[in-house]
């Protein structure tokens, strides 16, 4: 799983990150967690607004901090998708 946590230092960046740490964990998932602030590599998204979430490549909604439980659900449906992928 590859997650990429994009913004800068601030508290509204921050948070993802260390609730996708905490959630990884919870599951027992390894992932590679990175956090993005370069605004050239910001822009290969389209990120209209930070903070932005990328999980598997694709960005899902941005310009919010999102609660633990929908980072859990997005973070769970990547997981599956990538499951089904390996197994067709």
């Amino acid at each position: 799983m590859d997650i990429k946590v994009l913004g800068s230092w601030c508290h509204n960046c921050l948070r993802p990150e260390l609730l996708v740490g905490q959630i990884l964990g919870d599951l027992g998932i390894e992932g590679n967690l990175t956090r993005i602030e370069d605004p050239r590599q910001i822009d290969r998204y389209a990120l209209t607004e930070p903070p932005g979430l990328v999980i598997n490549g694709e960005l899902v909604p941005e310009g919010q901090v999102p609660t633990r439980e929908e980072l859990h659900t997005w973070i769970a449906a990547a997981l599956t998708w990538a499951r089904r992928a390996t197994t067709q």
